[in-house]
């Protein structure tokens, strides 16, 4: 995703029709954790098209495989933790190839 991706762009109703979920589940994701939109100054609730994608695999994980808040938000939690490992490794490989060509 690009820094596009990033910016927020719409409010709590469209977002809902966009995941075809209710504004109180946006809400109610928001309390518990799953999702932290942005906010605009009058306190506006603003999600971006990766809080869109994030919703998205939310949905999915529940409603295809049947898994629960709980645990999505252990599934979530490990796919970031897995993203920063692979960032480290990444990192680490470059380093060692750098020291190599020494």
């Amino acid at each position: 995703m690009n820094l596009r991706d990033e910016e927020p762009r719409y409010v709590i109703s469209i977002a809902a029709r966009m995941l075809s979920v209710q504004t109180h589940t946006l809400r109610y994701y928001e309390k518990i954790g799953i999702i932290e939109p942005s906010r605009s100054k009058g306190n506006i609730r603003l999600y971006s098209e990766r809080d869109i994608a994030h919703l998205r695999r939310v949905k999915t994980l529940m409603d295809d495989l049947g898994i629960n808040l709980a645990g999505i938000e252990v599934i979530l939690r490990m796919a970031e933790r897995l993203s920063e490992l692979q960032e480290h490794i990444d990192g680490l490989e470059s380093e060692l190839k750098r020291l190599r060509r020494q």
